[in-house]
């Protein structure tokens, strides 16, 4: 049987038409013993472990909870906000990092009837003023101290009823409406009556709002997305008839109850919600929890998870940490390059002969499964969304026996649209779109054209259950997010170019605002070029650049610890000071190596033609970045206008263009 007609015919207990409270209720039950959660100690004040709710973990280590454990304490959250008021529909903001309170703190308000509405741990005071004010939130959900004191900062403008604090906090004992979570337990316990907790996910529909998810906002003001319960429930359902244990899988690894994941990424996200949260729970999966993106390498030894989900950038770093580590020594570096060498070649053969066999069964030994054991050993597969991933890098992580499905979507879609198949994946592609997401191609965007597979390059349109109906309280913003067909059908523009390949897979282009279109009326799409720099050893991150201009350029950041490496085999002393590194020309002709390697996979026009190395990681935390790891590249125009203006000024020969003249980054 194809795989698409057995994701058709699959049929189990986790797929229902249900609230996402249903689906967790229906989940513990069936998976009552099983592990829910693990929870590290020696990170947090847990208020809960405080209140006696849940015991300490060791310190540096984790415990675990049973889905029985964590529905008692869902179930008790949930009547501690119905004891102080929220009702169906109300709306209460969480403002916390990604861990085991977030996901149970998210059961609890959807069962107790209320909206959940998202705040980035890194929104400024005005940020999260707006992201509290805009829903009209009656209630917060705060982790710790600091974020109160932001939430207490501007409660002015907002309208709260109470603030529930996740960790023990100190001060503000003179506030009634402010509480801890544990504090909230207790009273929950008090009021739980069970009749009663049944009746409120009984007044729940799947078509009722579950939560505003609000855009990170590349451009403008963050949009909050209106989704349901149905919204997600429906790309929980296909998502798992894709992923989850079908009886037509046979060795290929499922998300099921025996899997067990590591979250990492903000919980604030669709991303993670959906995939490392609600899927999960759905599955009956072990949910842990990582004490920080920096830590993973400690974490995946102490979790050893069976699958991960993240984002590209996490995966080019993760990469260069391993590269990194095996390059200790020039004979191990070596061996490294030797057993990558072996293992694209291998995995890219059809039909791998004797001899390559056994060059990869020596690479395996040698290399990858060093690699596997050090992140963990346990690990069946990755799932990339979020962006972007170099198709390189995603056959580098295959050729080393730890495949990357990618996938691709939107806050508006719930998120998911398509992705690999675990059993026919394609490398380079955004995968197969889910069985109930119905999508065309408006071509008006690009004009007719073919993409490299010989199909039909066009903005994407999609419908289906998991795409929201619009934007809270912005009608404008939704009219133009949709588009209705000579049938009167409604299809939502992703604003993302793509090519819909003979095969049906979807191969992702480029976000349709940001494709450049040159002075000599090229179109060039920056992001193939930018991923193109994603395993470079010398290169951290690539931004290109050339709209309205007559020729492709780009600002570098080099990877300083990479190029410290290059300069010490080559006998090569460069300055301590990131800034001069970058004025260096030793460096600037061993970043064009790169570039010149990079240019030759693209068309004339494509090719970079100028370049700028800058000292200055894009980050979140110096506004370059989303906090879903996206480019700001309005933001890096404006902070590098002096360097584009070098590039692109006609007056400056290239000799001077390549002078270390660069006054912006100092």
């Amino acid at each position: 049987m194809d795989w698409r007609d057995a994701e058709a015919a699959f049929d189990d207990p986790v797929i229902e038409r249900t609230t996402l409270p249903r689906m967790f209720e229906a989940s513990a039950s069936r998976n009552a013993s099983r592990v829910a959660q693990r929870y590290k100690g020696g990170i947090y004040r847990r208020s809960l472990v405080a209140e006696g709710v849940v015991p300490a973990a060791p310190d540096g280590d984790y415990a675990g909870l049973t889905y029985d454990e964590m529905r008692g304490i869902v179930r008790r959250l949930a009547a501690g906000f119905r004891d102080l008021g929220i009702e169906s529909g109300d709306r209460v903001g969480v403002l916390s990092h990604t861990r085991m309170e977030w996901a149970q703190t998210d059961f609890a308000v959807l069962a107790a009837g209320g909206v959940v509405t998202t705040v980035y741990t890194s929104s400024s005071e005005r940020q999260t003023q707006y992201l509290l004010s805009d829903p009209g939130a009656d209630a917060v959900v705060v982790e710790n101290e600091a974020l109160l004191e932001r939430v207490l900062a501007v409660e002015d403008e907002l309208d709260l009823r109470f603030i529930v604090v996740v960790d023990e906090y100190d001060g503000h004992d003179d506030r009634e409406d402010v509480l801890t979570l544990g504090e909230l337990y207790r009273r929950g316990e008090e009021a739980y009556d069970e009749a009663a907790y049944e009746s409120w996910l009984d007044e729940r529909d799947p078509e009722d709002l579950a939560s505003l998810i609000y855009t990170s906002g590349t451009t403008g003001q963050p949009k909050g997305v209106r989704l349901t319960h149905w919204n997600f429930r429906s790309n929980v359902n296909e998502s798992y008839r894709r992923f989850g244990p079908r009886p037509d899988k046979g060795d290929t690894p499922v998300i099921g109850p025996d899997a067990v994941t590591l979250s990492f990424l903000p919980l604030a996200h669709v991303f993670e919600r959906m995939a490392g949260h609600f899927m999960m729970f759905a599955a009956g999966a072990t949910v842990a929890y990582a004490e920080s993106p920096d830590t993973l390498r400690e974490d995946f030894q102490l979790v050893r998870p069976t699958v991960g989900t993240s984002v590209p950038r996490v995966y080019e770093k993760l990469y260069d940490a391993i590269r990194a580590q095996a390059s200790e020594s020039p004979a191990k570096k070596r061996v490294f390059e030797w057993a990558v060498g072996v293992g694209q070649a291998y995995h890219t053969t059809d039909a791998p002969g004797y001899l390559l066999t056994a060059k990869h069964r020596l690479a395996d030994r040698l290399v990858f499964g060093q690699v596997r054991d050090a992140l963990g050993g346990n690990l069946d597969f990755f799932i990339s969304g979020g962006g972007s991933l170099s198709a390189e890098l995603c056959a580098l992580y295959h050729a080393m026996g730890l495949p990357i499905y990618e996938g691709y979507g939107l806050t508006e879609t719930s998120p998911v649209i398509s992705v690999n198949p675990p059993e026919a994946p394609k490398i380079g592609t955004i995968g197969y779109p889910l069985r109930n997401v119905e999508t065309k191609l408006d071509t008006t965007v690009v004009g007719d054209q073919l993409g490299e597979a010989g199909g039909e390059v066009g903005e994407l349109l999609v419908r289906g259950p998991s795409v929201t109906e619009g934007y809270w309280n912005d009608p404008e913003e939704t009219e133009a997010a949709f588009v209705e067909d000579d049938e009167g059908r409604r299809w939502f523009r992703t604003g993302d170019v793509v090519e819909r390949r003979p095969d049906g897979y979807i191969a992702f282009r480029e976000r349709a605002k940001q494709i450049l279109v040159l002075s000599t009326g090229k179109n060039v799409a920056p992001g193939p070029i930018e991923d193109a720099f994603a395993s470079s050893p010398v290169v951290e991150q690539c931004m290109v650049l050339g709209d309205g201009r007559k020729f492709v350029s780009a600002l570098i950041v080099p990877s300083f610890d990479g190029l410290r490496e290059w300069a010490a085999e080559e006998g090569i002393d460069l300055p301590d000071d990131p800034k001069a590194v970058c004025r260096d020309d030793r460096v600037y002709e061993r970043i064009e190596t790169e570039v010149d390697a990079a240019n030759e996979n693209f068309e004339s026009y494509e090719r970079i033609k100028q370049f700028r190395v800058v000292p200055e990681e894009f980050s979140e935390g110096n506004d370059l970045m989303t906090p879903t790891m996206k480019k700001k590249r309005r933001n890096i125009l404006d902070r590098y206008a002096d360097e584009v203006s070098l590039i692109y000024d006609e007056d400056r020969g290239t000799e001077e263009r390549r002078s270390r003249e660069r006054d912006a980054t100092q």
